[in-house]
């Protein structure tokens, strides 16, 4: 399988292309492994770099940070026989990769339980509200 197909790959461009200082674009992408705790969502493809992804990396060790990933390695990973990577074809983000962080540094893992993400994005809008006081 393809993990990054064309169209995704023209959305993680276009969201690294966004030079907004505020920016804090939806993953577009969810990448993990089958037989283990490693997963990433991904927001970015570098721009004329189409091997450097940036996003939210756990790989299991309950220290999930944001930062970038290498397609090629990914795609080069070899499990239990020929299983590798894998894009889960049906995920949809429903937060801004902020508050899948958030609610990552706080459960130390990535986490798609809405009760977490909510709590983390009522976090950090009261961390918002207090630093304009």
């Amino acid at each position: 399988m393809q993990l990054i197909p064309e169209n995704t790959r023209k959305k993680l461009i276009a969201n690294w292309q966004n030079d907004d200082e505020n920016k804090d674009p939806f993953p577009v992408v969810k990448l993990f492994n089958p037989v283990g705790a490693a997963t990433w969502l991904i927001t970015e493809m570098v721009l004329g770099q189409p091997d450097i992804l940036f996003g939210l990396c756990d790989l299991g060790f309950q220290c999930p940070e944001l930062g970038y990933v290498s397609l090629s390695e990914l795609e080069n990973i070899r499990l239990f026989g020929a299983l590798g990577i894998e894009r889960d074809r049906h995920f949809t983000a429903d937060f801004p990769l902020s508050i899948y962080a958030q609610a990552a540094r706080i459960h130390g893992q990535i986490t798609f339980e809405e009760k977490a993400l909510l709590q983390a994005k009522a976090g950090l809008e009261s961390e918002k509200r207090r630093s304009r006081n």
